[in-house]
């Protein structure tokens, strides 16, 4: 294991230091489970990409996603850091099909004035049920909101690209940038609201704005109090405004910027593409950019 090739990668940012890092093996192969979750733990990122040989004809190459605490089926921004340090290991531009733990998606790489951009096809969109009204009251009082902070023209509603998020629109950037959940009671609610994720996010936007939406992702059931700036959540989000009509759809095709950033300030942007049939979203694109972190030097772990 001291042979591993493992990175930092800032992805969704073009500068290093924000987006949001993700761990990367690119030459996983050997490592079993606990291990992978060792490592997981020890890097200590929201997410650890794995880069595996791939198991069948059907996909290119596998790729296993791990938290400091669990397994998880996907994850955006460590996607775009694996074919990120895949890129600068000399991979070659092009399609690739990865198999994760949500299916296979077809991932794109190429070049463009002089940055590597990843493109990453989510899974088709699901939509559960919105939150019963009590459950929004709890959430509301854990995440320190009140009713009229809410925008009425959505539900609270988990929708899903492969790994999904509970969506929460808000009026107001004031609001969404002022935040500060109770972490506990917030993991408490996970099973009851059928999430590990609170998407919190505002079309409010200000002169000048490049971006659509602005959001706060938090998932302190998994570990991850508040994410930086999260794939599996700006997908669906995208999805979700056309389910809702909340964005004018001119022909079959919508793309926008979504932005993402912490408490602390800590953030950066991704760009989504949902098409669209008969005023309904089929089909989910998340197109980021990433930087080199650091490259990490790994002694053995072992696992706990």
């Amino acid at each position: 294991m001291t042979d591993l090739r493992a990175y930092r990668i800032d992805a969704f940012t073009t500068q290093r230091g924000q987006g949001n890092a993700a761990g990367v093996v690119t030459n996983a192969h050997g490592l079993d489970e606990a291990h992978m979750q060792a490592i997981a733990h020890r890097l200590g990122f929201s997410e650890t990409a794995f880069v595996l040989p791939a198991r069948a004809d059907d996909h290119d190459l596998h790729i296993r996603y791990f938290t400091p605490s669990v397994e998880v089926p996907v994850c955006g921004h460590a996607t775009v850091g694996a074919h990120y340090a895949l890129a600068l290991e000399g991979a070659s531009s092009g399609m690739r099909r990865q198999l994760t733990g949500a299916g296979i998606q077809r991932v794109e790489t190429s070049q463009r004035n002089g940055e590597t951009v990843v493109r990453m096809q989510q899974n088709p969109p699901t939509f559960a049920p919105p939150l019963a009204p009590a459950l929004v009251r709890e959430l509301a009082d854990t995440l320190g909101l009140a009713d009229d902070d809410f925008d009425p023209r959505g539900p609270v509603q988990f929708v899903s690209t492969g790994h999904g998020k509970l969506l929460v629109p808000i009026r107001s950037r004031t609001r969404l940038r002022a935040l500060h959940p109770d972490m506990r009671r917030l993991a408490a609610l996970d099973e009851r609201a059928g999430t590990r994720g609170y998407f919190v996010f505002t079309l409010d936007t200000e002169p000048g704005d490049d971006a659509l939406a602005h959001g706060r992702m938090f998932a302190p059931g998994i570990g991850i109090d508040e994410d930086p700036v999260t794939g599996n959540a700006n997908g669906p989000l995208g999805a979700y405004l056309v389910r809702h009509g909340l964005i004018a759809i001119d022909d079959t095709l919508l793309r926008f910027r979504a932005r993402q950033q912490t408490g602390e300030g800590r953030g950066g942007f991704l760009d989504v593409e949902v098409d669209v049939a008969n005023g309904e979203p089929v089909a989910v694109a998340i197109e980021g950019r990433a930087m080199l972190g650091e490259r990490i030097a790994l002694d053995a772990v072992a696992p706990a």
